[in-house]
């Protein structure tokens, strides 16, 4: 398994190789399509790794380093919210122990931080949680959002400065 980067037409295009037989051609707007939708989907509560896309569009633009962390920010951001959604509209205490599968953590530390805990909706497992607990307590929509952006831009900056 061996990340090659090859510019394959002038400027536009580039050939992508993750795997030895896996040959991917993308230009930059599709690049950042990606990007965006697999930011989205990985902060929501489906599994996925936004920042393997993220590593591989600057490594085969890094002239869209900063539309990449932008985009990155705003979908994983989007997702984040539409778990904040999904525990607005959960009804009872019940749905949200179903939700959670038991675990009280996330909206313990929400209760005792507030929307200041959404800096760390980033991390594996605890951040849906977060984000689920958060709208579930009613957390102002704006502060949580602007919370979960903070943490989320942070996580992606410090990948695009290591990668460049």
């Amino acid at each position: 398994m061996q990340f090659d980067s090859r510019k394959i037409v002038s400027g536009k295009t580039r050939s992508i190789h993750c795997f030895e037989n896996l040959d991917y051609a993308m230009d930059e707007q599709s690049s950042l399509i990606a990007l965006f939708t697999s930011s989205f989907l990985a902060a929501t509560l489906l599994p996925g790794g936004s920042e393997a896309v993220l590593a591989s569009v600057l490594l085969a633009y890094p002239d869209l380093h900063w539309q990449a962390l932008v985009l990155a920010t705003i979908g994983n951001t989007f997702g984040g919210m539409s778990s904040y959604l999904i525990g607005y509209f959960l009804p009872n205490e019940q749905a949200i122990l179903k939700k959670s599968k038991n675990n009280l953590r996330g909206l313990q530390w929400v209760r005792q931080h507030g929307s200041a805990i959404l800096l760390l909706s980033w991390v594996p497992l605890i951040g849906d949680a977060l984000c689920v607990a958060a709208g579930w307590l009613r957390i102002h929509w704006l502060s949580a959002a602007i919370f979960m952006a903070i943490g989320k831009f942070a996580r992606y900056w410090i990948i695009a400065t290591a990668i460049s």
